[in-house]
Formats: C-alpha cells, sequence, structure tokens
C-alpha cells in the first residue's frame, strides 16, 4: 500500500524570494500523467534515485507527467524587469531522492518558445530545447471549466499536441494511491527538480507554490513526439493517461540559479 500523504504535512511559507529569482503565473496549466512499467524508466534515472512507483492492480508501475503551460508575467522577484509571456512544456518522472528521502521529479527537458531559452541553455546548461508552441483554450465564463483545450508544439527535440475536455462532474483519478488527496500531494506539489545537465553534470532547482486547485479532464487525443521516441510510451499508449488535471492559473516562484550537484 502506498503511504498517505497529506498537504499538512507539505505546504509551508513561501521562503523570500532573493537575487534573481523568478515570480511567474502558469496559465492552462495541465498535467497528463502516464503509468508504465518501471524499466523504460530506470536507464534514464542516476543512481541517486530511485523511481517513486505504485501499484495498480497487480501491476508495478512508475508516473511520469508532461505538463504543458503558458508562462506570463515572468519576471525577476526582486528587481524591475522585462515581463514575458511564452509557451513551455515539460517532461518530468516522479522520483525519491535517496539521500533525503524527498519526492521529487526527475526532468528529461523542456520545449520553451521565446528566444530566452539561450540563456538556461547556454548559462546554465539545462536540457532546455527551442519550440513554436500554440494554445487554443476557452473556458465557460461561470464555472472555469474548459470548453476547449488544444495545444501544439513544433520542435525537433519535443514535437506535441494535445487535446483534452473536461464535462461536468469529472472525479480526479487515484488508482494506485490510498486516496485522493495522496494522488494531488503526489502528482503536483513536488518542489525539488533535479535533470541532466547538458554537460552531463547533475543539477538541481527548486520551486514554490501554495496548494494547486486542479480539477480532473479528460483526453480527448495526445501524441508526444519525445515519449514515443525514447520508447516510454508509444502513440496508442498515450491516448490512455493515468489521470489528467488542469488548473486555469497559478503562480509559482523559481528559486535561481540552478545549482550543480557533485
Amino acid at each position: 500500500m502506498y503511504p498517505r500523504l497529506r498537504f499538512s504535512e507539505c505546504l509551508h511559507d513561501r521562503p523570500t524570494p532573493t537575487g534573481i529569482d523568478v515570480l511567474c503565473k502558469l496559465q492552462h496549466f495541465a498535467i497528463v500523467t502516464y503509468a508504465i512499467p518501471p524499466e523504460r524508466l530506470s536507464r534514464l534515472i542516476p543512481p541517486r534515485f530511485r523511481l517513486d512507483c505504485v501499484n495498480i492492480g497487480a501491476n508495478e508501475r512508475a508516473l511520469m507527467s508532461v505538463v504543458p503551460f503558458i508562462d506570463i508575467d515572468f519576471t525577476a522577484a526582486c528587481f524591475p524587469f522585462p515581463k514575458f509571456t511564452m509557451g513551455q512544456t515539460n517532461y518530468r518522472v516522479y522520483v525519491i531522492d535517496t539521500q533525503t528521502e524527498e519526492r521529487c521529479v526527475w526532468f528529461l527537458g523542456t520545449t520553451l518558445d521565446s528566444w530566452t531559452v539561450m540563456v538556461p541553455r547556454l548559462y546554465w546548461n539545462l536540457p532546455w530545447h527551442p519550440g513554436t508552441v500554440s494554445f487554443d483554450c476557452e473556458q465557460d465564463a461561470t464555472s472555469g471549466r474548459y470548453l476547449r483545450y488544444r495545444m501544439q508544439t513544433k520542435a525537433s527535440w519535443g514535437p506535441a499536441s494535445l487535446e483534452l475536455a473536461q464535462p461536468n462532474d469529472l472525479e480526479i483519478c487515484s488508482d494506485g494511491f490510498p486516496d485522493q488527496e495522496t494522488a494531488l500531494v503526489y502528482l503536483t506539489h513536488p518542489l525539488a527538480g533535479f535533470y541532466h545537465r547538458r554537460d552531463g553534470k547533475l543539477g538541481t532547482y527548486r520551486v514554490w507554490h501554495s496548494r494547486l486547485m486542479v480539477s480532473a479532464a479528460q483526453l480527448v487525443s495526445a501524441n508526444f513526439g519525445l515519449l514515443s521516441r525514447l520508447g516510454l510510451v508509444s502513440v496508442e499508449e498515450q491516448q490512455h493517461p493515468h489521470s489528467v488535471l488542469l488548473e486555469p492559473i497559478s503562480e509559482f516562484t523559481i528559486y535561481l540559479p540552478p545549482r550543480v550537484l557533485k
């Protein structure tokens, strides 16, 4: 049985931003999660981490998510600085840091629709890649429920297309977890991210956000070129996610610069 997780045990006040820390709002924030055999991912994860697996039926499964959104009002927290708006898609695997036992995510990489992608690529060696990201979304003016959600990314590294629907009274999936709150803590509240830098070194950075007020959505169609190219989730399997979560807008603090770990 997977241990019960509670927001009361992981929510905390925001650490005060300093230096070049960033504030941003994430619009049309989606988390499309796939439950896959862990051996497909284990070759991509360094020994310091273990996959944070769950049991679904009689099968052990690792979870990974595709997370598209639009960065709006992306700006420095402590200095007057231009604000940017740009589409982004993150590819992340849920892991546990064996040195700290913290639940966190391993980033396979990110596509970003902005010339500013060159900053994290060149200065910090982040696995961020250029792409052209477009969203076509419409929400109900009263309920906020999505009447239309479409995202497309044109990119050599991570081409993607996604269409979601949000019918009334859709329940958040908690398969593999003892209850819905555990599923939400697991899927929405990792605050530390790790990755292989473009120079092969291990990197990390942290974020902060309050509890995300996500709601369930339904996948209409998906085609994530990175997942099929790496042999992680076939195009056919991509049509059957573990869960889909949506939040119209949320606010994040990103603590920079990223650190290099020995």
